[in-house]
């Protein structure tokens, strides 16, 4: 089954060609709005729980409030669109799913599953595989202690995936159901259509923003610092100085998900790929944000069930195969996220 090579310049059908984006209420889904909008879409169908800001809402073709567990919403783009591209961003994260475990499940897992039918569906319908970009995470892996996490190195995608978490178990679930979608979907009925899903998946290190306030996750310790100096408010680091995990910046999240999303199906050797840019320990993140901020006031009181997750997370990931198969090749790194990212818009936010 081919994709299209344009689907959104096509016509004469009676239904509306779309690229639909669930969670499109977030940073990430604002930027893939903007991005897409900016290289010429006008097919843009967004999904979020709660109602989009009227900036982001008129880049859209059409938006909706809703749950995407919700069989009638999801029957109505059914009926209403031919989509042909998924961004499925939608998602209870890791420290909220701890709180309400089986609410995480059904919303990433129940969620992600109605959508994979959906793209299976509409590809069955206008004879074309649908792409379903998925943002998977780090909370993938579960390293059993931190002896063996300083001696994993960069961690690989098939290396010590056992999560500590439902929100990790929720993610590492729908990578292979993802995976099933789209190499063994119905492999024993007698009417199975192959290739229905094109199934693409990148697992994110820690995102860090300089436009979104810090919500509280479980990566949150290193924007939080910032924000706190930027205030002139004190902060207490809920992990050790020496905790350490990959990251990179919020702008190089979403183009890499354009980029993965863009790649020819050919090159991609498989469907779930490591990112980093840069990993550094919570001390050294303290360290550049008493340089940029003389008065900042960080101390470190470790919470110790966050701490667990953190440590069970790698120090840094291999992210060969991105780069070797698609391209990726992040702009930020440490120096240049702080320097020429981070500090100047944060500054300038609480300037104001």
């Amino acid at each position: 089954m081919k994709t299209p090579e344009n689907p959104s310049s096509q016509s004469g059908s009676r239904r509306n060609a779309a690229v639909l984006i669930t969670g499109a209420g977030g940073e990430v889904g604002h930027g893939l709005i903007r991005a897409l909008s900016a290289a010429g879409h006008r097919d843009i169908v967004a999904i979020d729980i709660r109602e989009l800001d009227a900036e982001i809402r008129e880049l859209c073709m059409e938006t909706f409030v809703g749950d995407i567990c919700d069989e009638a919403l999801l029957g109505r783009l059914m009926a209403t669109f031919e989509v042909y591209e998924i961004f499925h961003l939608a998602a209870l994260l890791s420290t909220r799913a701890e709180f309400s475990p089986e609410t995480a499940h059904d919303v990433n897992v129940g969620g992600t599953l109605g959508l994979l039918r959906l793209a299976s569906e509409q590809a069955r319908s206008h004879g074309a595989s649908v792409r379903f970009v998925f943002p998977s995470s780090i909370a993938a892996y579960g390293i059993s202690d931190l002896a063996t996490k300083a001696a994993a190195g960069k961690v690989r995608e098939d290396q010590f995936l056992e999560p500590i978490t439902m929100y990790g178990c929720n993610k590492l679930y729908c990578e292979h159901l993802g995976r099933y979608y789209a190499r063994h979907y119905r492999m024993l009925a007698k009417d199975r259509v192959p290739d229905l899903v094109d199934f693409r998946s990148v697992r994110f290190p820690g995102l860090i923003s300089s436009d979104t306030v810090p919500s509280g996750g479980t990566s949150d310790f290193a924007p939080e610092m910032i924000h706190a100096a930027a205030k002139g408010e004190p902060y207490a680091c809920f992990v050790r100085a020496d905790a350490q995990i990959p990251f990179m910046t919020m702008p190089d999240a979403i183009e890499a998900l354009l980029a993965l999303a863009a790649a020819p199906r050919e090159q991609l050797t498989q469907q779930v790929y490591n990112l980093g840019a840069f990993a550094p320990t919570a001390g050294e993140i303290a360290d550049l944000v008493a340089d940029a901020f003389p008065g900042a006031r960080i101390t470190f009181a470790p919470d110790t069930q966050r701490q667990a997750i953190v440590d069970s997370w790698p120090a840094d990931v291999d992210d060969t195969a991105a780069r070797r198969d698609w391209g990726f090749a992040p702009r930020h790194d440490l120096a240049s996220a702080f320097g020429e990212y981070l500090l100047p818009n944060i500054r300038a936010r609480y300037a104001r």
